[in-house]
């Protein structure tokens, strides 16, 4: 009776252990219940020029100062202690993240044309509180429609 109960105890671990290895658990959406909270090494577009975007209460700091018309991956990192996004307009259009929690990263896919855009934080009011910065995409004339409208210094 013994050896029968100590098999069944081995037997009960070895299953244990395959589920593990096999990752036994989750979120329910296939995750494994590990979040990622930094983008892969060689996240976004191949061909695009990485920047880098320190996201804190509240300043945002791009790794990048000068810009060339061009595909770019910004990789925003929320590094401060409250929820971020990042958003940038211009040129008639805007892209932005999903909000992200202290800690998490998204990669922003944009192209960029020769003009100038304004990069900030579109959660609440952060980017009135400094969370924004204004870029110039080569050295050409700004599109007039954006230069024009309040945040972009014209």
């Amino acid at each position: 009776m013994i050896r029968r109960s100590a098999g069944l105890g081995i037997a009960g671990g070895v299953l244990a252990g395959v589920l593990v290895a096999c990752g036994g658990g989750g979120d329910g959406n296939g995750n494994g219940g590990a979040e990622t909270t930094s983008p892969p090494a060689g996240g976004g577009d191949k061909t695009a020029t990485r920047v880098d975007v320190d996201m804190k209460d509240f300043t945002l700091q791009l790794s990048k100062k000068t810009f060339t018309a061009g595909d770019y991956t910004f990789v925003a990192k929320n590094n401060g202690s409250q929820d971020h996004a990042l958003e940038i307009e211009g040129l008639g259009g805007e892209e932005k993240t999903r909000t992200l929690a202290p800690g998490e990263s998204a990669n922003l896919d944009v192209t960029l044309r020769d003009g100038t855009y304004k990069v900030y934080c579109p959660v609440d009011a952060h980017d009135d509180l400094g969370m924004k910065t204004q870029i110039t995409v080569g050295g050409g004339p700004a599109d007039e429609n954006t230069t024009n409208r309040p945040g972009y210094g014209g």
